[in-house]
Order: structure tokens, then sequence, then C-alpha cells
């Protein structure tokens, strides 16, 4: 089988993407995506023009957004919206709420990472700022690597890149952590039905790495009214998808897949049609009749 033509998972510059809407439309359908999902982190700022440039292409484009969710047993997850509605005011003011949080946080986290000696380079948040995006763990991040100041010990902490150094720092239980208001889980959940949406869990195995509590979180999930799980996904293993698989089929939840992709300059998620179906055939329901 040959490379999936569905991405259910894409970020434009509107959160923490490389490309502006339109352009990572362009992107897709050039790298010969059929189906895709705008899911930018707490925002559908991008959505209209990445609809109109799908329109434009010819391009099967479903409406989307990736809510950040905290939960007890896994404290922040991701619960993707699909054919959710854009104009939704309960959901709108949840991402207002949401982003103003992740502003905070992020100067809370700045002011931590200077507490604990490194240098950030401002100007390249004050950009983000200036251009209407938001500050979040990988820009930080890349604040610190990219500081001049901060070379001698980023060596001595074998730090190279921005993503090493945000597992080292940003990530629960580092020292640069702080932790975000957001809806839990089932809120989301609840969020996504209220605005006509499709409710997934996204990367279950990016957050959580014990099969067995995979499991159990989903269930939970279900119980809660979870419509589907990104099975297929860029990290996930064959054994990790086909576990997955199993359980969906069990309580009747739809499998979606896609790359992340967040750019072409991106370390990791930085192709799209990178992930592996292992040669089984994904459950969209009407998620696949988006057109």
């Amino acid at each position: 089988m040959g490379a999936p033509t569905f991405e259910f998972q894409s970020h434009s510059t509107y959160s923490d993407g490389e490309l502006s809407p339109a352009a990572l439309v362009q992107a897709a359908a050039t790298a010969g995506v059929e189906l895709l999902a705008l899911t930018d982190h707490d925002t559908t700022d991008g959505v209209a023009e990445a609809a109109h440039e799908a329109s434009r292409l010819g391009l099967d484009f479903v409406t989307g957004v990736e809510i950040s969710a905290l939960d007890p047993g896994a404290q922040d997850l991701h619960i993707c919206g699909y054919l959710i509605d854009p104009a939704s005011a309960a959901l709108g003011e949840q991402l207002r709420r949401s982003r103003a949080d992740r502003e905070d946080r992020s100067e809370r986290m700045a002011t931590a990472l200077t507490e604990l000696g490194w240098a950030i380079d401002r100007e390249q948040l004050k950009a983000r700022n200036a251009a209407g995006q938001t500050i979040g763990r990988p820009h930080l991040a890349q604040a610190v690597v990219s500081h001049p100041n901060n070379a001698t010990r980023l060596a001595s902490e074998q730090l190279d890149n921005p993503s090493a150094f945000l597992v080292a720092y940003l990530i629960e239980g580092r020292p640069g952590f702080r932790e975000r208001l957001a809806p839990t889980v089932t809120e989301a959940i609840d969020l996504i039905h209220a605005a006509g949406g499709v409710a997934v869990w996204a990367h279950p195995f990016w957050d959580i790495d014990a099969d067995p509590e995979v499991l159990a979180t989903l269930e939970r999930f279900a119980a809660g009214g979870l419509d589907g799980v990104e099975a297929f996904y860029v990290t996930h293993t064959q054994a990790q998808t086909e576990l997955l698989l199993t359980r969906c089929a069990e309580l009747g939840l739809l499998t979606t897949g896609s790359s992340d992709f967040h750019g072409p300059d991106h370390r990791q998620f930085n192709h799209f049609r990178a992930f592996e179906t292992y040669g089984h055939t994904p459950t969209l329901g009407r998620l696949a009749r988006a057109a």
C-alpha cells in the first residue's frame, strides 16, 4: 500500500507551525494529500484561509482545532475537534481563555528559565507577538537555544536543539514547566460536540508510554463521549497502532491518522504522508465525507 492520502493534524503560523494556512494547504496538495484538517492549537483563526485555498485547489478539507485539555491521569492531553463550526460561541470563548492562559503561562515559564540562569532571546518572542502569533514551549526553547550566551552551558548539558531543551526543561516535572489552565478532557469533548464536531484523542502514545495506561485512559474517554482516536501517527509503532485499532473496534470508535505536520524545517514533523497504516484501513465515519 502507498503512503496514506489523509492528514488529520497540521499546524500553521496561527499556532506553532511554520507556514501560513494557505501555504500549508499548498504544501499538502503538492505532497499528494487528498483529505486535510488544519488543527491549530486552541484556535480556529486559520480555518477560513485554509478552507478557501483547499477549495481553490480541489482538496477535501476538514475544519479542525486541537484543544489542550487536562486529565487527572495524564495531565496535559490534546483532543482534536473535527467538522466543528468555527463560529460556535461557547467553543470560541473557551479557546480565547486557553490562548490567554497560554500567553501568561509562557511568561511564567520564561521567568522560571531566567531564574535558572538561562538567557532568553526576547526579540524572537516580541516578533511573534508583533505578528499576532502565539508563544508556546517550542518557541521558548528556540529562544534559549539560539541565544549565544547559553552556548557553553547547552553544550555541557548536551542540549543541541530546541526539542532536547524542551524535554529537559519544559515538560511536566522539569524545572521550567508551569501548569496551565485548560478544560478537562470531558469538557473539551462536550465543547466539540456542542459545536457540531467529532472529538478525537490525538497521539495517545506521545503523552502516555505504557500500553495498559493508554487503554485504560481510552476507555475512560470513550465513556465520556469520545468519538475516535488518532491510531495512525508518525511516531506510533506497528504494535501500538494495532493495539489501538483492536480496542477502538471493540469500543466502536473512529480511527484517524496524521504526520502532525508543523513545517518543512521542523526537526521531526516536517513531511506530509509520513505515517504508516501498516496495511490497515482507517475508520473515518463522517470525516471521510467531509467534502
